[in-house]
C-alpha cells in the first residue's frame, strides 16, 4: 500500500485498497491531470490498464482501480508525469480544442434582478456575461448530472442566497461563488438562479449518462438570440 507521496507538484495519498487521492493547488491542474490520465487509461497501456475510473474535485482527482492492481506502481508513475505535457493540454483547451456542448438558457430566472444588484449590472448585462464567456467542466458532485462550471466572466462572482430554497425546478441555471451551474434534478438549493434549460444533464440511456464531463467546454446561449 502506498504512502504520502509528495511527487513535485502532486501529493498523492492512499485511499483504501482500490484507489489513489491525488491533492493539486487549483481546479485548473486537476483539469490538466485529468486530460493526461484521461489519455493514459483510453490507450491501457501498463500501469493505467488498472485504473478503472477517474473522479475530479475541486483540488483532488480520485483514481479508482480495478482489483489486484499495483498501487505503489501507479503512485511512481503519477511522480513521473510530465510537467510541460500538461500545461500543453491546458492551452490546447484553452484554444478551444475538446468537446463543446452547448446549453439554450431561457433567461428569466428569479435572481436575475438580484443578481444585477450584486454585481452593478443591469439584466441585459449579466446575460451578456454568462453567454459572452465559455465555461468548463471542473468537477461533478452534489446530485447525477450535476457540473460545477468554471472559468466564466469574473464579474458573476456572487455569494449563495442566505436562505436557500426547499425546492429548485430541474434544469435552472445558477450562480455561486465563481460557479455556475445546472441544478439536472428538483431539489433544494441555495444558488442565485438566472434562468432555465431543456436540456437534459443526466439521462441512464446514454453513455455516459452525464452530458457534461471534466475538462469540456461549456456555451451559454440566450434562447431567441
Amino acid at each position: 500500500m502506498p504512502v504520502d507521496a509528495p511527487t513535485g507538484a502532486l501529493r498523492v495519498l492512499p485511499m483504501g485498497e482500490a484507489a489513489l487521492l491525488v491533492e493539486v493547488v487549483d481546479i485548473d491542474s486537476v483539469l490538466d491531470l485529468h486530460a493526461v490520465l484521461a489519455s493514459l487509461v483510453s490507450a491501457g497501456e501498463g500501469v493505467w490498464a488498472g485504473v478503472d475510473e477517474l473522479v475530479a474535485g475541486a483540488r483532488t482527482l480520485l483514481l479508482v482501480t480495478r482489483p489486484a492492481t499495483d498501487l505503489d506502481a501507479l503512485s511512481r508513475a503519477l511522480g513521473g508525469l510530465p510537467v510541460p505535457r500538461q500545461r500543453h493540454l491546458r492551452d490546447a483547451h484553452q484554444r478551444g480544442d475538446g468537446p463543446v456542448v452547448e446549453i439554450p438558457v431561457d433567461y428569466s430566472g428569479a435572481d436575475l434582478a438580484e443578481v444585477a444588484r450584486l454585481t452593478g449590472l443591469t439584466p441585459t448585462e449579466v446575460i451578456a456575461a454568462h453567454t459572452g464567456t465559455p465555461w468548463r467542466v471542473g468537477f461533478g458532485g452534489f446530485a447525477p448530472g450535476f457540473a460545477y462550471l468554471v472559468g466564466g466572466d469574473p464579474r458573476l462572482t456572487v455569494p449563495r442566497r442566505t436562505e436557500p430554497r426547499t425546492r429548485v425546478p430541474a434544469g435552472s441555471v445558477g450562480l455561486a461563488g465563481e460557479f455556475s451551474g445546472i441544478y439536472p434534478r428538483s431539489s433544494p438549493g441555495g444558488w442565485q438562479l438566472i434562468g432555465t434549460t431543456k436540456v437534459a444533464l443526466w439521462d441512464e440511456q446514454r453513455d455516459p449518462p452525464a452530458l457534461l464531463l471534466p475538462g469540456t467546454t461549456v456555451r451559454f446561449v440566450a434562447e431567441g438570440s
